[in-house]
């Protein structure tokens, strides 16, 4: 997970849930801390905080613990049998132990804020056990690995696909923004497939950084990923869910260009960049793009929010309601290419952390990891 230093003026206000592997840094410090793959709070669902689904029973009583598919500094995700049902769910295991006062305050903020959400394309929390030594945490389990992956495993990608994919996260980002709420660390990585057979079943993944946001300049805590986060977290300035649609404009950009908009190996220079909003659509890459959507990546990526096309507006863009043939008839083969590359760099970076991550959790004995 991203940083975050937390000094949010809303009601819920509590620093966002490390669940043991984030850690606070300096005002507009940026490190990327995220847990290994399949180890997110990836939830979702409708109904109230609950202690479990089947009522008073402890967790072990409802469910059988199979496969790791996961783990963080002090969390790890498991595959659960529902005993009853033989349902197969993912669940993230939390060490309480290990959680400050703030971090379990933030959990559960975290919870509560997935327990409004019930959408098709983010992903579901179906229940939570909280007990004396763990949080258990049910969600859907995604057996189609992340969205990324999956678009570089194709032998030919067109602007078609790509605003397909632009059109469902629109459509997700725009029901949490009318939930008024922000999600605050929107990237490849949490963005997920429900299964290997289906390119569209998408989920939005991981609220850990997500906040109430009552109005367009109600948060200040400084958060996000390096890359992805907005200008104006950056810039020290109060914020709402506009950051997100910059996060998405980054996505976007990369989905059709086949890189990211903002590339600096210094992270001060990343984030003048990002501040200033200088990137280019270079030619090799971006003239056979049609003008619409680059036209709609410029509306996103604008650094004053009040400017910045809300997920509404992006869903009404022109390019959003071009001509499917149309679109189908851009091949992004040579950006495809570039994709590959990019993703394959990403990934490098993630193994690494995986370990670090790793490593962590072996630090805390095998008491921790005998209990799971």
């Amino acid at each position: 997970m991203g940083i975050c230093q937390s000094n949010d003026a809303n009601t819920n206000s509590t620093p966002p849930p490390s669940n043991g592997n984030s850690r606070s840094a300096p005002k507009g410090d940026f490190v990327d801390d995220k847990p290994a793959a399949g180890a997110k709070a990836s939830t979702s669902s409708g109904g109230g905080y609950a202690t479990g689904q089947d009522g008073s029973k402890k967790f072990n009583d409802v469910y059988r613990l199979g496969e790791t598919l996961g783990k963080g500094a002090f969390s790890v995700v498991r595959e659960g049998t529902h005993k009853k049902s033989g349902s197969s769910f993912a669940v993230k295991i939390v060490m309480k132990s290990q959680l400050t006062p703030e971090d379990e305050t933030a959990l559960k903020d975290e919870i509560n804020i997935l327990q409004d959400m019930e959408q098709p394309h983010i992903i579901r929390l179906y229940a939570v056990y909280d007990e004396s030594s763990y949080f258990y945490l049910i969600t859907e389990r995604m057996l189609g690995g992340e969205l990324f992956d999956r678009i570089v495993s194709k032998c030919y990608y067109n602007e078609k696909e790509a605003r397909d994919v632009c059109a469902i996260l629109f459509g997700a980002m725009n029901y949490i923004h009318q939930k008024s709420v922000a999600h605050r660390d929107l990237k490849p990585e949490n963005l997920l497939l429900m299964s290997e057979n289906s390119d569209s079943d998408i989920k939005i993944a991981d609220f850990g950084f997500a906040k109430r946001a009552i109005s367009s300049t109600c948060l200040r805590t400084q958060c996000g990923t390096p890359g992805y986060v907005a200008p104006e977290i950056l810039e020290g300035v109060p914020y709402g869910t506009q950051a997100d649609m910059w996060s998405l404009g980054v996505i976007a950009f990369i989905l059709l260009g086949g890189y990211p908009p903002f590339i600096e190996e210094n992270q001060r220079d990343l984030f003048r960049k990002i501040r200033k909003g200088q990137y280019e659509f270079h030619e090799e890459y971006w003239g056979g793009v049609s003008s619409e959507a680059k036209d709609l990546i410029a509306s996103l990526l604008n650094v004053n929010p009040e400017k910045r096309l809300t997920a509404e507006s992006a869903l009404n863009h022109e390019w959003m309601k071009s001509d499917d043939t149309y679109l189908a008839g851009k091949d992004l083969g040579v950006n495809l290419a570039e994709f590959k590359k990019f993703n394959a760099r990403r990934k490098f970076k993630s193994a690494v952390k995986a370990v670090i991550m790793i490593n962590k959790l072996n630090s805390l004995g095998d008491n921790f990891k005998n209990n799971l």
